[in-house]
């Protein structure tokens, strides 16, 4: 088909056929269909929308780009997508807890930009951790462990990252249909039974209002449900980081901390909700109560801990060398009241400041700062007090201070918190 005429047809706010997105899809994959007209037809989509059958269908189009994982019958297959956040180190835990209660676990996940933090580039804060696994041995290791965390291979979906690239310089990235197709062709490529997803909402989110972040869910689930996966999406509060921890060792300590029964109250209840619900789409469970117990348990008795160390090991990591932390610097509290709100992408940005994130794809990354947030959103607090502990090196520590002061808000009204699981959507 004539890729001018289909972008002219989506120009013109006209509905596209299978075909017709098939052709740009594969166009993206092969270089069949040129950049600058793969530019055009994004910002028509941009402009114009996609209904969920076109959604669906391109969906569909970019995830037979390329290989797609093919699994022995037996046990169900499931992963969880976030769409990201600060202290977001939710799947660290919970590809273990879930290989624990009898499902497969192949997590493709990417690496952090701005203010994002990524879950590759944690795993590469333990020594050793490999993240480049192909598609055979991410295989290997999930057949035989029950879970791996790697990166996208070159094989899988292909179309993607031609069409990501391009988003990312033509303004495109912020349309649901496409945010839809790239996520969720990517998860599809998994060979899943069930998806979960973590749709974030609030000043640390990529959709920081509510009624967005609904929108991008519901989409999604649309799509999944189009294509015969089981799919539920919670939404979640990002107004302030998930957990204590944020950066990159610390968040990898911060998940030990977890699996070891110390973790934090928001971590667990996320972790725990988001596995309950896979649990029960593939039949583990027969509702969500009984299959949190049955997550939980696995945290008691320390299969869920022996795990982890089982899929470090297997993909060439050190679970038993502790990642190392820049020197503290502690930040008070420049006056007496409550913690009214947190500019979550600000403490974000103060992290990429001091060598904890990328600002272009090819910065290097400094594993060892972060922030550990000492107070929460409604939190009383006195002049002085500390209120965020900072690893710092020498890279950007000014500049992440009057970030983080920035950051929090402290008035003197007492302030009731976001709920951190708003809505269900299925």
């Amino acid at each position: 088909m004539n890729p001018i005429e289909i972008i002219r047809r989506k120009r013109d706010g006209e509905t596209l056929t299978a075909d017709e997105l098939a052709t740009m899809a594969r166009g993206a994959a092969d270089g069949s269909v040129a950049d600058y007209q793969l530019s055009a037809w994004l910002m028509a989509v941009f402009l114009r929308g996609l209904d969920p059958r076109e959604t669906a269908d391109l969906t569909r189009s970019m995830l037979h780009s390329g290989a797609v994982f093919q699994w022995q019958p037996g046990l169900p297959c499931v992963d969880k997508h976030s769409t990201g956040g600060v202290g977001d180190k939710v799947s660290l835990p919970l590809a273990p807890m879930l290989a624990c209660c009898g499902v497969r676990v192949p997590m493709i996940s990417g690496r952090g930009l701005g203010a994002t933090g990524g879950t590759l580039d944690k795993l590469e804060a333990i020594p050793g951790f490999r993240t480049n696994l192909s598609t055979a041995e991410m295989q290997a290791v999930c057949d035989r462990v029950g879970c791996v965390i790697s990166g996208a291979t070159a094989d899988l979906v292909p179309a993607d990252k031609k069409l990501y690239a391009l988003r990312d310089v033509t303004a495109t990235v912020a349309s649901i249909p496409l945010i839809t197709a790239s996520i969720m062709s990517k998860k599809l490529a998994e060979g899943l039974d069930a998806l979960v997803l973590d749709v974030k909402w609030g000043s640390g989110a990529f959709m920081q209002r509510l009624d967005d972040a609904r929108a991008l869910a519901r989409s999604m689930v649309d799509v999944g449900r189009l294509m015969g996966l089981k799919t539920v999406a919670l939404l979640t509060d990002m107004n302030q980081p998930l957990g204590r921890m944020c950066g990159h060792a610390n968040e990898i300590r911060e998940t030990y901390d977890m699996l070891l029964g110390r973790g934090p109250a928001d971590l667990v209840e996320v972790t725990l909700a988001l596995g309950a619900e896979l649990l029960v789409s593939v039949g583990k469970a027969a509702d969500l109560v009984t299959a949190r117990a049955q997550l939980q348990a696995t945290i008691d008795d320390g299969r869920a801990w022996q795990k982890l160390t089982e899929m470090i090991r297997a993909q060439g990591g050190d679970p038993d060398a502790e990642p190392q932390l820049a020197p503290e610097v502690i930040v008070t509290a420049a006056q007496a009241g409550y913690v009214q709100a947190m500019n979550t992408e600000q403490l974000g940005r103060a992290i990429a400041a001091l060598g904890g994130g990328r600002i272009r794809v090819t910065d290097t990354i400094d594993f060892s700062v972060g922030l550990d947030m000492l107070v929460r959103l409604g939190d009383r607090v006195v002049k002085d007090q500390p209120f965020v502990r900072m690893f710092a090196n020498e890279r950007g520590r000014d500049e992440a201070l009057e970030l983080i002061r920035a950051a929090i808000q402290i008035g003197s009204e007492p302030f009731n918190p976001p709920a951190l699981i708003v809505e269900r959507i299925a």
